[in-house]
């Protein structure tokens, strides 16, 4: 039972990622259909999934569509009882409640500092809104950990679709290095080092050419999630593993690391692998085999 979902660059589009979160983070089997956003390519997407105005939207496997990333946290949990995607018992309320909030809310912050994982500048200059925004995120996240009791890395006991709601703020805060509070700051943390954030970002970091729309003039700083391994394309093989670690189909496409070749069968497998092995289990079962 695999499921389509609709999304767009994965290095900007905060929707998509809060869609596709729902998929990966919740081990629920998904086909992804990208378009550049700003181009003629997102709106011939779409076309394949009306009603839908924009990404994220998924498609069932019996052919619903269901655009909305609300809506599909909503039918996935219905659809999937015991995929964890809200929290049990009273902690449900609370994680709806936060995720209705930031799918509706938080335009200054939206505007100021759209989502880019592709870098981290050391300031933007906030205005008062942002920080205003920034400051009722505080607000809300230390409201449901008191609701919850939640003493982990997340805000309501367990990841859940709130958590994946808030990804992109963490993007955000990470991005342009705004100012909040050392458990805000840790509740970033746990984002950017979350298996499918990493991957997600690995993706997004060569998925595609810088979209000139989010480039700003700030100073840049190191992206200050998990550090990846030191791995690089080369050329040609031989590679210690003759199928792609993803499709199983034959190597065509190679990369090096610790002195050591392995293969792929197309340049994004091995592109979204160079960026952080470390966040691809299938390839670090080859890896430390």
């Amino acid at each position: 039972m695999t499921y389509d979902l609709a999304i767009g660059d994965r290095g900007y589009s905060s929707w998509s990622l809060r869609g596709w979160l729902l998929f990966d983070a919740f081990g629920i089997p998904v086909r992804s259909h990208t378009a550049r956003l700003y181009t003629d390519e997102l709106p011939q997407l779409l076309a394949k999934f009306a009603p839908a105005r924009t990404v994220p939207v998924m498609r069932t496997p019996e052919g619903q569509v269901v655009p909305e990333s609300l809506a599909i946290a909503e039918e996935l949990a219905s659809r999937h009882p015991d995929a964890g995607i809200w929290p049990p018992g009273p902690a449900r309320a609370v994680a709806r409640v936060l995720a209705a909030e930031m799918h509706a809310g938080f335009s200054a912050l939206r505007s100021h500092c759209p989502m880019n994982l592709r870098v981290s500048y050391q300031g933007c200059n906030p205005p008062p809104e942002v920080l205003a925004d920034l400051a009722r995120l505080e607000h809300i996240w230390a409201w449901a950990r008191a609701e919850t009791g939640a003493t982990g890395d997340w805000l309501c006991g367990p990841y859940s679709a709130a958590d994946a709601f808030f990804a992109p703020v963490a993007a955000r805060i990470t991005a342009y290095n705004l100012p909040v509070g050392p458990a805000a700051q840790a509740y970033v943390a746990a984002h950017l080092a979350h298996p499918s954030f990493r991957r997600w970002r690995a993706m997004g970091l060569v998925d595609g050419a810088d979209q000139e729309f989010y480039r700003r003039d700030y100073p840049q700083r190191p992206w200050p999630g998990p550090v990846p391994l030191a791995a690089r394309a080369v050329d040609a093989g031989p590679s210690e593993n003759t199928a792609c670690p993803y499709s199983g189909k034959p190597v065509s496409d190679f990369m090096a690391l610790d002195g050591r070749i392995f293969g792929f069968c197309n340049p994004f497998c091995r592109d979204k692998t160079v960026a952080d092995p470390e966040a691809w289990p299938k390839f670090m079962a080859i890896y430390t085999s």
